[in-house]
């Protein structure tokens, strides 16, 4: 697959703060059967529809990012139950079963008197993956702070779990194998790692270009590795190819 046919997408990584320690992150656990990352854990989102570009283009910017940050808005809602990027928040939770049903997400809006606020999300990182044989996905990863109280629901239908925790519990529920997450989710858990708060989060997002990462192969003191740049805030840029879950 080239770059011209991959499928656009976006994907949020939803913070609050803890009571104690590092902040936590909402994380949704892929049905097993899904066809992409199948009993993964992974952030919310997935791919950018037609309908979130003819919304994007109802308002002034670049509409390719207006549209990615529409669908990952769209996708958390529908997902995981969490309004991000929307307000009032509350008043569209109500109409998350009609969304997910694929009714407009504009005129859902507009009947819930609810308006995007696309500058809610902050972009992290965009991953277009190469030389791997199935999907390939041009997803933008954003940062946004979850809204007070919220409470991750279950769709039942992509998903099979919900839930918040911190970055480093979840690499190492990763490294016990009691949990399955794919190189682009490890990588960007590493960087979340390190953050001690939201806004320090938002300020190392802001600090890094968004360059698109695609990960490549090397041979690297006799072993095959899977690599990425070393200049965009990642504190790992390599793992062993074999260990590397690339779907």
């Amino acid at each position: 697959m080239t770059d011209e046919q991959a499928i656009p997408a976006a994907t949020v990584i939803v913070m609050r703060e803890a009571e104690h320690g590092p902040p936590e992150l909402l994380m949704v656990e892929r049905a097993a059967a899904m066809s992409f990352a199948g009993g993964a854990l992974v952030f919310p989102g997935g791919r950018v529809d037609p309908g979130d570009f003819a919304l994007a283009a109802l308002h002034a910017g670049d509409v390719d990012e207006n549209a990615a940050r529409i669908g990952a808005i769209r996708e958390t809602l529908e997902e995981a139950g969490v309004a991000v990027g929307l307000a009032p928040a509350g008043d569209m939770l109500a109409l998350r079963d009609r969304l997910y049903a694929g009714e407009a997400m504009g005129e859902l809006l507009d009947e819930a008197g609810a308006a995007l606020d696309l500058d809610a999300l902050v972009p992290f990182s965009r991953w277009l993956p190469a030389g791997v044989h199935h999907k390939v996905f041009d997803t933008r990863f954003y940062l946004a702070r979850a809204p007070k109280g919220a409470e991750p629901l279950v769709d039942g239908n992509e998903n099979v779990r919900v839930f918040w925790a911190s970055a480093r519990a979840v690499l190492d529920a990763a490294d016990r194998g009691e949990a399955h997450i794919i190189f682009p989710t490890r990588r960007n858990l590493d960087r979340l790692a390190l953050y001690a708060s939201y806004d320090e989060a938002v300020a190392d997002a802001r600090a890094h270009p968004i360059r698109t990462v695609t990960p490549w192969i090397e041979e690297r003191d006799g072993e095959r590795r899977l690599c990425i740049p070393d200049d965009l805030g990642y504190p790992v840029t390599s793992q062993r190819l074999e260990d590397a879950v690339r779907i």
